[in-house]
């Protein structure tokens, strides 16, 4: 393993093995990232081969962990780091940046600003439109919740929302055309305490 990574994360005061890390940024990519085959697919052949070198495991599978402080580093990377542009969006949804950038106004798509440009969370695209029921459930998230906690609730599985007599996520739900009203109602309650 990388002397390097085990510096990084002592500096950072992640108390975790490089190889539990890595197997965190596995299961983050897996479960935040937009739905592909492979977490590979979201990487260049060079950074595909320097993650390998460095002991990234990039197969659709990763075991589950309870460090939250590091699954949320881990997941906040990898939140943005699949995050679309506005460029981007504009060219998967085939509109002029001016509409990505209207719809982020008037609360038809989230996104958050990084360094002075907005990033759009990948879960709520699918294909050459947004998720479909997306505008229902965006109306009912809570003004307060921040990117993260939205798009993990989109990726979670929920009980509520069974597709073929399993749980599915709500964004699992949505494609599968599910009612979003469903999903709006459980999204109106995140952030409340249980």
């Amino acid at each position: 393993m990388s002397p390097a990574l085990e510096t990084v994360l002592a500096k950072a005061g992640l108390q975790v093995s490089p190889d539990e890390f890595l197997a965190l940024v596995t299961d983050a990519a897996r479960r935040l990232a937009p739905p592909h085959p492979e977490p590979a697919t979201y990487f260049t052949p060079d950074q595909q081969a320097a993650l390998t070198d460095v002991g990234l495991d990039l197969s659709p599978a990763g075991p589950s962990d309870a460090k939250p402080r590091t699954r949320t580093v881990v997941a906040h990377a990898v939140l943005r780091d699949s995050a679309l542009t506005v460029n981007d969006a504009a060219r998967q949804l085939q509109v002029d940046t001016s509409r990505i950038r209207h719809r982020l106004g008037v609360g038809r798509l989230v996104g958050w600003k990084d360094r002075g440009s907005w990033r759009l969370p990948a879960w709520q695209f699918a294909g050459t439109g947004v998720l479909p029921g997306l505008e229902t459930v965006l109306a009912e998230i809570p003004s307060d919740q921040p990117a993260l906690v939205v798009a993990a609730f989109m990726t979670t599985l929920q009980e509520d929302l069974p597709v073929d007599g399993k749980p599915a996520t709500p964004r699992e739900w949505l494609l599968a055309g599910g009612d979003p009203r469903r999903v709006a109602t459980l999204a109106s309650t995140l952030g409340t305490p249980a």
